[in-house]
């Protein structure tokens, strides 16, 4: 399955290859695309279907009403993540390239939006599990765009796909997927990614591609939020977010989310309680999901109510099980072991394996029920509650923990808390315990223990011992999450140029 990474990152695709201008015929982003573009970010996709075929019927051979009409479908598969609208609705991607392909071949738009419909197909195959015509499609979607890139070196709107596959495949762990992307030749890289994006958000404002900057914004934040854990993740989003405009469900997703990431619940539940609504808006459930999350991670006691809402109005093939994981936990959470059980079993019975999150939350209801007060402590910290964290913890004694796996995690839950309060001594001395305590055990608290350990000796520039650990993260073997860890650590290892 793609990664997750990539699942995210093209969450409100690479829409760009458009600009107001005259000069090709063909490729016409006149008034009336401008707004059916922005109804489409904004999630108003009625909106957008009618300024759609309204520029159609005003202007039938104007080419950018293919990659908008792919857009309306990309859309409403992200928001729907329906598998019988996909099996429907990916019949739409050949002809529309076959248009495509007759277009003004000197035009900076004719690769790149034939880049633009491949990336949006490669996210949603692989969000149903076609992995492999996922693949082949990165691959076409690359290939167009260094091309465009030699050929219009000028051309801005390219930097945004070319960075964000750049960080896609160099943050890809070892796979099946990332040795066929070898294979063609394609190889990425997160700084250099990272470095075109960031670039950009003084470029774009300036010139005549401004109307691409809430997009830039959705991928930059998100990489700084989700790749490469910037701890000023917060912060930049709120900046980049203020010039966007408040009416568009995309600006709420982007502060939502990131909120949750980075440790801020209180705010996503602001954010989320407050988003635009109204018949204008595509139904989105996933915001009640994003909610429901983020009041469990405050504990607070109607957070069943919106995984209950979701899962009535999902009729989508993500984050099923992982929403009724958390159900369970709110039941044992609450004392009830007759509720837990009854989710727990249906953990394994509904939903499907297609995302991290759905195959995580099956791996952990089928193994010992987690200890509550663990549970709390791992809660709260993921709400940015750390010293009510630290304090469930500290009542607690690891020696009294029956469960090998349960001293690993109170060792790692305290070294995550640790860390995240900038006490980077209390947290080495943690994850040196999580070590100890994990050893040997399939569980993921060791060698991510490993990793972080890494992790703050790079912080603080002492590289030896940041390889040093980085290499132990790598050492660990049969673990959940292993690849991914592996990854990391081997990024790490190359930012320091071992």
């Amino acid at each position: 399955m793609f990664s997750k990474y990539l699942k995210y990152f093209f969450a409100f695709s690479f829409f760009g290859a458009l600009t107001i201008s005259n000069s090709y015929a063909n490729f016409d982003f006149n008034a009336n695309c401008v707004q059916a573009y922005e109804s489409i970010l904004s999630l108003k996709l009625k909106r957008a279907r009618v300024q759609i075929d309204q520029e159609k019927a005003v202007h039938p051979n104007n080419s950018i009403t293919i990659l908008l009409d792919n857009y309306y479908d990309y859309f409403w598969l992200l928001t729907t993540e329906n598998k019988a609208d996909f099996d429907r609705l990916k019949n739409n991607k050949g002809p529309r390239l076959d248009k495509l392909e007759d277009e003004d071949k000197n035009s900076p738009y004719y690769n790149f939006c034939q880049a633009q419909v491949n990336l949006q197909w490669a996210l949603l195959h692989s969000r149903f599990g076609e992995n492999t015509t996922a693949g082949f499609e990165v691959n076409r979607a690359y290939r167009l765009l260094q091309s465009n890139a030699k050929k219009f070196p000028g051309f801005l709107p390219d930097d945004i796909p070319l960075g964000m596959v750049n960080i896609l495949l160099g943050s890809l762990p070892d796979g099946a997927l990332k040795s066929a992307l070898s294979f063609f030749g394609i190889k990425g890289n997160t700084a250099t990614g990272l470095n075109m994006l960031e670039q950009l958000t003084g470029k774009l404002p300036k010139s005549g591609y401004a109307f691409y900057y809430d997009e830039l914004v959705f991928y930059l934040t998100y990489v700084q939020a989700y790749v490469i854990n910037d701890s000023a993740a917060f912060a930049k989003m709120q900046q980049y977010t203020a010039s966007i405009d408040s009416s568009s469900l995309l600006k709420t997703y982007i502060k939502a989310f990131v909120a949750i990431r980075t440790g801020h619940s209180t705010e996503a539940i602001a954010y989320l309680e407050h988003r635009p609504m109204g018949n204008d808006y595509q139904p989105y459930p996933y915001l009640d999901y994003l909610l429901a999350i983020a009041k469990m991670n405050k504990l607070d006691t109607n957070a069943d109510d919106y995984f209950r809402k979701y899962l009535n109005e999902y009729k989508g093939v993500n984050y099923i099980k992982d929403a009724y994981w958390h159900m369970a936990w709110y039941y044992l959470l609450q004392g009830d072991e007759h509720k837990y059980q009854s989710y727990v079993q249906l953990v394994k019975t509904k939903g499907y394996n297609y995302h991290d999150k759905d195959k995580q939350a099956l791996a952990e209801a089928s193994g010992p029920a987690p200890q509550p007060e663990l549970l709390k402590a791992r809660l709260l910290f993921d709400g940015g509650i750390y010293d009510k964290a630290l304090a469930i913890l500290r009542d607690l004694n690891p020696a009294d923990l029956k469960q090998v796996q349960d001293k690993a995690e109170y060792y790692y839950r305290q070294g995550r808390i640790y860390e995240a309060m900038n006490k980077d001594e209390d947290a080495l001395r943690s994850y040196q315990q999580t070590i100890a305590a994990g050893k040997g055990t399939a569980s993921y608290y060791a060698p991510t223990a490993a990793l972080r350990i890494g992790g703050i000796y790079e912080g603080q520039k002492n590289r030896a011992e940041a390889v040093h650990y980085y290499n132990m993260a790598i050492a660990f073997k049969n673990h959940q999450y292993e690849n991914s860890i592996e990854q990391k650590a081997k990024e790490g290892i190359k930012r320091l140029g071992f």
